[in-house]
């Protein structure tokens, strides 16, 4: 990735907003996630492409760093980049802090000697999918993470097993060299170490030198009752481990919920559509309605109409994070009109039509017309 331009590896605009570059990050990273390519090689080192991206232009200071370091032609840019060697995307955050003040004690804002500071491990995603049953109850599921971890070779020095890195004999450590431009001095990366200020003579012949490998993982994590379709459950620390001694990041675990045939999900509550007869709807009745628990009886008032809602509280779906509050049912009567009649059936409906002559329900409707002539 040495002259990659990370925007175009996310397919941003180099003035995209934060939430804008995590969205595409979202995306691109649920397309090419391994689980959803098993076998397809392409897709896992593209997966790796814009996970390294999003490891420094979705991180604002990293990105401020990355910002500064094009105007020097570096990384992204489209020059040589940094020593014009080769680009570790993991690492690029401590070689802009040197570059741009971070760190402290030595001048330029370098680290100290041979002492890279830790740097906190990337946070992963992963998307879940549950029955309507599992996301009212809670589940613990199983999944799988492609991550990068130390490697278990050489125990993440990068180093050939029996060696170790050692200080770069042209910044002493430092990362960092001082070039003086006419009245100004600058520094910058070691052409040397890339800014690690370590070199390996002797590199890992599993992971070459990175100090970390593509890893497999396999966890289970608990999701908690009430969660909706799309809801985002962090597990603390289960995201991938930290450099040099950094906290490991943070899992985010998307779920996807199917659908009820009988409840549907609003906000907080569900609702049930209940089929009414018409004599249950025009004198009144007691109906079985199917609860998250059973059944339960509801009473219908008289001269219910189509469309009318009854609420039973405290008895839908739990209320995520809410300890054991929960939502309410919604039940929306709809009044269930036959579409043919028996013989009997129409006869007796004929002799209540009669009843009800001279009775016009859409009479309001033309009470505000306007006079004859006129237009309204």
């Amino acid at each position: 990735m040495a002259q990659t331009d990370l925007y175009k590896v996310l397919g941003v605009d180099k003035k995209a907003s934060h939430d804008e570059i995590k969205k595409a990050y979202r995306r691109l990273a649920r397309e090419f996630h391994p689980d959803r390519n098993p076998g397809d090689t392409a897709a896992e080192e593209r997966f790796k492409e814009i996970s390294a991206a999003y490891d420094i232009v979705g991180d604002e200071e990293k990105r401020k760093g990355y910002d500064q370091g094009r105007m020097f032609g570096g990384a992204g840019g489209g020059g040589q980049g940094f020593g014009g060697g080769g680009f570790d995307p993991s690492g690029f955050g401590d070689i802009l802090s040197n570059l741009f003040g971070g760190g402290g004690g030595a001048p330029g804002g370098a680290r100290g000697r041979g002492r890279p500071r830790p740097e906190r491990g990337r946070d992963l995603e992963s998307e879940v999918s549950l029955g309507f049953d599992q996301s009212l109850s809670g589940v613990q599921v199983p999944i799988t993470l492609t991550l990068a971890a130390p490697c278990t070779t050489c125990s993440g020095t990068g180093a050939r097993p029996g060696t170790a890195p050692k200080v770069c004999p042209v910044c002493n450590g430092r990362g960092i060299e001082a070039q003086s431009q006419g009245l100004f001095s600058m520094s910058q990366p070691c052409a040397r170490c890339q800014g690690s200020g370590t070199i390996i003579e002797e590199p890992c012949p599993t992971c070459r030198g990175a100090g970390r490998t593509q890893q497999a993982k396999k966890l289970r994590v608990n999701i908690p009752a009430g969660v909706r379709d799309g809801s985002r459950v962090r597990i603390a620390g289960k995201g991938e481990p930290g450099r040099n001694g950094g906290p490991s990041g943070d899992l985010y675990v998307l779920t996807r919920i199917a659908p009820s045939p009988v409840f549907r999900r609003k906000g907080d509550h569900v609702e049930v559509e209940v089929p009414l007869t018409i004599p249950e709807a025009v004198r009144g009745a007691e109906v079985e309605v199917p609860t998250l628990d059973g059944r339960k009886t509801l009473r219908v008032a008289a001269g219910t109409r189509h469309g009318t809602v009854q609420r039973l509280r405290g008895e839908g779906p739990p209320v995520l994070g809410s300890g054991k509050r929960r939502g309410d049912i919604h039940y929306r009567f709809l009044i269930d009109v036959p579409a043919a009649l028996t013989d009997e059936q129409s006869e007796l409906l004929d002799k209540l039509a009669s009843t009800m002559d001279g009775d016009d329900p859409r009479a309001a409707l033309f009470a505000g017309r306007a006079p004859a002539g006129e237009t309204a």
